[in-house]
């Protein structure tokens, strides 16, 4: 019997949901562990692996990311809304792109084509500009949008990880500030204590974190589904 195409639409949004929460769920531990045992040493930024023998992982991981939330439509607009599920995600897959594409700064040796096309310092610019823009849209996806939920727990959940987001954004930004220009001793507790890179890990987990648990609300939808057409609930 030909399946519900309502049915596919659900079960399309919760692959999509589950592989952007598991693509950050699993992009920080890949590199800091990559990183550890190949150079043996950890980066002070997630930002810093570009310039290692783990920029394959970090490029295309973000890539595939920021082409899952452009494709991504959501909930469209209701009342007088002036911000929907597709243009907020579609900013941050954008941004996504922004911080794959554009290195925070020069590694050593040849230049990338965005750093030769717009030089150093305006790609380094432009890198940090997407992450903060990045970081921001999935923060408050999670606190406006995903927290309207009926489930009190889910609910709960997703303001959670929306100002776990929204804060490690706000410290990310402020270490990355010493990292780069801060005075000699503030700058070495935040590179010695790799202070963005923690930061920026426990940012993208709560993102991470944020979307597998909206894609898991997806499932009872489905089942619903399936049992209207007289399906059985495991069916695939």
């Amino acid at each position: 019997m030909r399946g519900d195409p309502s049915d596919d639409v659900v079960r399309s949004y919760y692959r999509m949901r589950q592989a952007l929460g598991y693509l950050g769920l699993f992009l920080p531990v890949t590199l800091i562990l990559g990183g550890a045992l190949s150079l043996g040493r950890v980066e002070p930024s997630i930002s810093d692996y570009y310039h290692t023998l783990l920029r394959d992982i970090f490029v295309a991981t973000l890539a595939a990311i920021g082409v899952f939330l452009i494709c991504y439509r959501g909930h469209a607009r209701a009342g007088a809304e002036r911000l929907s599920d597709d243009r907020v995600t579609t900013v941050a897959g954008i941004a996504a792109l922004g911080v794959a594409f554009l290195p925070n700064a020069t590694g050593g040796g040849l230049a990338t084509f965005s750093q030769d096309m717009l030089g150093p310092r305006v790609a380094a610019a432009g890198h940090y500009l997407s992450a903060i823009v990045f970081l921001s849209c999935l923060g408050w996806l999670s606190l406006v949008r995903f927290a309207r939920t009926r489930d009190a727990r889910r609910r709960r959940i997703y303001r959670a990880c929306g100002w776990l987001t929204a804060a490690m954004t706000a410290a990310t930004v402020a270490a990355s500030w010493f990292k780069v220009m801060g005075p000699p001793g503030p700058q070495a507790v935040v590179n010695g204590g790799r202070l963005v890179l923690w930061f920026e890990a426990i940012a993208v987990w709560a993102f991470a974190l944020s979307w597998l648990v909206k894609g898991r609300a997806g499932l009872p939808l489905a089942a619903a589904l399936r049992r209207r057409r007289g399906g059985t609930p495991g069916a695939a």
